[in-house]
């Protein structure tokens, strides 16, 4: 049964990619997935949190922020940080760190700042997916200044979201289908599909292992697809 914009049940919205938004952050993107938007920048300090050092460990650091500008929903949206923020931003930072090897970026902490100008839906995926390209435009940087080592082991992330709604189980859902879910799922991925973190909630009825599996699949056919459009933007 079609969507109501036309998609089939396994079909992204479009997703774009945009590089260099900002001047100052070492690295910085505006990604869409569909009508979301968010600017995701990442800006590089050549220090580390304090309970690193206390701990006498080597390794450095990401972390990231999120929030929604006023605008980016019908009504205003305050600043005032909410317990929601803190948790996606919490689930950006943990998404981000298990794509590089904070071993070889010593010394270095990446903050990774996620706005959400414009809400749809999937905008904690949209600033994993953002967020990582960021973070990769960040330290090709460090690498080509001689500040990291040229062989420091990077693994692209991405985030998609799945539904079920109405009996079918849905790719990417925009508000509506979000709303109206009685499923829903997120799901974190490194390329080659395996998982970093995977959260689910039955917004009605408990689902079974098959409508799992099923999402599970349909997450990793997407992540494909927005591995792609992350490495065609990094070669561009």
């Amino acid at each position: 049964m079609p969507r109501e914009d036309g998609r089939k049940p396994d079909q992204m919205r479009p997703v774009t990619i945009k590089t260099g938004i900002q001047k100052n952050p070492e690295g910085s993107v505006q990604i869409a997935f569909g009508d979301t938007v968010v600017l995701c920048a990442a800006s590089v300090a050549e220090q580390v949190p304090d309970w690193i050092k206390r701990g006498g460990k080597t390794h450095g650091w990401i972390t990231a922020e999120y929030g929604m500008l006023p605008g980016s929903t019908p009504g205003r949206v305050s600043r005032r940080p909410r317990g929601r923020s803190e948790e996606i931003q919490r689930l950006i930072g943990r998404s981000l760190r298990a794509g590089a090897d904070l071993e070889t970026l010593s010394g270095f902490t990446i903050t990774v700042d996620c706005d959400v100008l414009q809400a749809d839906a999937g905008t904690r995926t949209a600033a994993i997916t953002g967020g990582w390209v960021a973070v990769e435009l960040a330290i090709r940087k460090l690498i080509a200044s001689g500040k990291i080592s040229q062989s420091m082991r990077r693994r692209p992330v991405c985030a998609i979201s799945c539904v079920v709604s109405g009996g079918q189980i849905l790719l990417d859902p925009d508000y509506p289908e979000d709303r109206d879910a009685d499923v829903d799922m997120n799901f974190v991925l490194v390329e080659g599909g395996d998982f970093i973190e995977v959260q689910g909630t039955a917004e009605g009825e408990p689902f079974g292992q098959k409508a799992l599996s099923a999402m599970l699949s349909l997450a990793q056919r997407g992540a494909v697809q927005l591995f792609e459009i992350q490495k065609e933007i990094l070669q561009s």
